[in-house]
């Protein structure tokens, strides 16, 4: 099978972070299935984590393992309109055209439901192909603008089958249009090569955290939508009864939001929680695993989520969770085994359940085979066999007016 993935979020030279999991996904269907990979990269780039809003991108095509890259570069207006749908469309649809003489590719699969999922619905038409849009999490905020909703739902009525990557965005899905018998969840994996428990004193020793600390690290963007200031708050107010606690915060400004960080600083200090509360900033993979390995709980208070990586990459490392109850957390975090689950922005049950679970004793070793037991390549070989029967679609013209 011949397949075309469109992701406008996928890792080059400036952000090697950005759309990872993407990345793992595509990198293990290249090994079931002919692959390329079309990433357009933004001319000006208005959501540009420093504000650099016109800067040099690598345009132009490059080979990663066993598939190539195309990154196109293409321009849209600044505010996030339905207009960028559309002028995605227009620039690719020529340089399809080009590529499909040289790889007749017989469907497209769309990482995300906006604007990506909505071009790519104009595209397979164009095209005669089949499209599968897969929804990630953000999808759920584009749907509070009323025509971003409306392309989203024109989106997921026409796609020959929608993958979600939790139950939660499952029924999203389905009541905005998605025919429940082409919704599939398919949760992310966990590169197990990476995220596996390392020696808990060697790593403490790295980072320069004495052996009696109780350590929570807490992971994502520095945005206010992670909740990392939730975090903050609980965790000055467990140290009133335990000094020996503290709160390492990992992440940098990226592009999931307006910046946050000041904030964060500003409310430390107010706390006066700086023997508590340590701002890390950005780490690279091997490095992130040493801290949840070092570390006695991983937090994700987050307001939302599609399927947090680092909760499954916590959980591989054998490291505990207490983390909010949206997106695929549930399901990452099905019982007290694995960790803790509270409601989302609510900073006392939080405080609460990592109370309690720095009190308890947790089996590392049975979280880490629970964390590390969904492989990248199953999730492909799972999103392979949703592709698969829909090779022979051939769907109509569809014009995406009137929306």
């Amino acid at each position: 099978m011949k397949i075309l993935s469109l992701s406008s979020v996928f890792p080059n030279t400036q952000e090697p972070g950005l759309g990872v999991f993407v990345s793992a996904r595509i990198q293990k269907m290249a090994e079931l299935a002919e692959v390329k990979v079309v990433a357009p990269l933004p001319i000006l780039d208005y959501s540009h984590p420093h504000k650099k809003f016109v800067r040099h991108r690598e345009t132009g095509s490059l080979r990663q393992d066993d598939f190539e890259i195309l990154r196109p570069g293409w321009i849209f207006p600044p505010g996030g309109t339905p207009v960028n749908v559309v002028s995605l469309a227009l620039r690719l649809l020529p340089m399809l055209r080009r590529l499909r003489k040289r790889f007749p590719f017989e469907i497209i699969d769309a990482h995300f439901g906006y604007p990506e999922g909505a071009a790519a619905a104009i595209l397979a038409s164009a095209l005669g192909v089949p499209f599968v849009v897969t929804l990630r999490g953000n999808e759920m905020v584009f749907a509070c603008d009323h025509l971003r909703r409306k392309f989203l739902e024109w989106t997921l009525r026409r796609a020959n089958s929608v993958i979600t990557v939790s139950e939660e965005l499952r029924r999203f899905a389905i009541r905005h249009g998605s025919a429940l018998e082409h919704t599939h969840t398919i949760q992310n994996g966990v590169d197990t090569e990476v995220f596996y428990p390392r020696d808990r004193d060697h790593c403490r020793r790295e980072f320069a955290i004495s052996g009696k600390t109780k350590l929570i690290v807490c992971a994502g963007e520095l945005i206010e939508a992670k909740g990392h200031h939730l975090a903050i708050r609980a965790v000055a107010k467990l140290a009133r009864q335990s000094s020996e606690i503290l709160l390492m915060v990992v992440g940098g400004v990226a592009r999931g939001g307006r910046r946050f960080d000041a904030q964060l600083r500003a409310l430390i200090s107010d706390l006066g929680a700086h023997d508590h509360v340590r701002m890390v900033g950005a780490v690279n993979r091997t490095q992130m695993a040493e801290l949840m390995s070092a570390a006695d709980l991983f937090t994700l208070p987050s307001y939302g989520e599609g399927c947090p990586n680092v909760v499954t990459e916590a959980l591989a490392c054998g490291t505990p969770v207490v983390a909010t109850a949206v997106g695929a957390v549930p399901e990452l975090v099905p019982n007290e085994e694995y960790g803790l689950t509270v409601p989302p922005r609510n900073e006392d049950a939080l405080r609460s359940a990592l109370g309690r679970a720095l009190a308890r004793k947790w089996d590392r070793s049975l979280i880490s085979k629970h964390g590390g037991s969904r492989s990248w390549r199953t999730v492909a070989a799972e999103v392979i066999h949703v592709l698969e029967p829909l090779t022979s679609a051939q769907p109509g013209w569809v014009v995406p007016i009137g929306v």
